[in-house]
């Protein structure tokens, strides 16, 4: 069969792919080779699928159903691959079989169609933060992993460099508060890197489990921050959003039992940093939103 990237898929790639990549327009015949190798029989491709990778529903040779994931390096899937197979299942989708230098993840088969994200907002930011939490492990000994310090360092030298005067402000409020926390860090942890409701799916060996992480090792807060801008457009749109948001904040840096201060500041810098990043590639409205919201924290 022909394997069509997701309309999804194609816009994302298209805003952050270097000049020259050819990962999109080899996609097709990357995925026929790979399902050939293993001998799965294809399903269906997952819509709208993800921003950064290919997903495949197949099932293998013995009829047990699975994802055959396709990534371009850029999405580091050997990090993601390594991620997994470190959580060994726990918390986390099961790694089945991996081929990271070509962007080939072989993984079990959860519910692509209900995410944390479909539950009342309340039970879902309790669901999201209980799978979180098992996430939180120490990291391998002599781990492939960025750090927090390394991948907000390239962050913040692009902010410097490409923020629009009129966020001025909040650039600098969060870039200070990066330097504040790198300071004196509580601890070292594997973390997810880009947490949200929409990344934990429905299991059947646990009800609920994380998937498509960017692991990094650094402090929990910097995990947790990208959960409480979680559903953003309803906290803008809601008259007391900016009460909602701190509530949030304090909320779940209590319940996992980490610094609400330091939640706050790394909560402040993934916003302004999205937030920016969403100007530069042309979204305009996802940047407002952002934006706004980081005004609030």
């Amino acid at each position: 069969m022909a394997f069509e990237p997701p309309r999804r898929l194609v816009r994302a790639l298209g805003e952050t792919a270097p000049d020259g990549d050819e990962w999109l327009e080899k996609l097709p015949g990357t995925a026929e080779q790979a399902v050939a190798l293993r001998e799965l029989t294809v399903e269906r491709v997952q819509v709208p699928g993800g921003r950064s990778s290919l997903v495949l529903l197949v099932r293998r040779p013995d009829g047990t159903p699975a994802v055959l994931k396709l990534a371009p390096r850029r999405a580091r899937p050997e990090g993601e691959a390594a991620a997994l197979a470190h959580w060994g299942g726990l918390g986390a989708v099961q790694l089945l079989e991996a081929d990271g230098a070509a962007g080939v993840l072989l993984l079990e088969r959860l519910h692509p169609e209900v995410s944390v994200r479909s539950l009342p907002e309340a039970k879902a930011l309790l669901e999201a933060a209980g799978t979180l939490r098992r996430l939180w492990v120490e990291p391998p000994a002599d781990h492939p992993f960025e750090t927090v310090e390394e991948r907000t360092g390239r962050q913040a030298a692009v902010l410097r460099a490409t923020a629009d005067p009129e966020v001025a402000p909040l650039v600098d409020a969060a870039l200070a508060a990066r330097e504040e926390l790198l300071a004196a860090p509580p601890e070292r942890r594997l973390l997810h890197g880009t947490f949200r409701q929409s990344k934990v799916l429905a299991g059947e060996r646990m009800p609920w489990l994380a998937v498509g992480p960017d692991p990094v090792v650094g402090e929990c807060a910097f995990d947790l921050a990208r959960l409480v801008r979680d559903r953003v457009e309803d906290l803008i749109a809601s008259p007391s959003g900016a009460s909602i948001t701190r509530r949030r904040i304090k909320r779940l840096a209590e319940s996992l039992e980490v610094d609400q201060e330091r939640l706050r500041g790394w909560t402040l810098f993934r916003a302004v940093e999205s937030g920016v990043r969403a100007l530069r590639v042309g979204r305009p409205r996802d940047a407002e939103l952002l934006l706004e919201f980081a005004g609030w924290v």
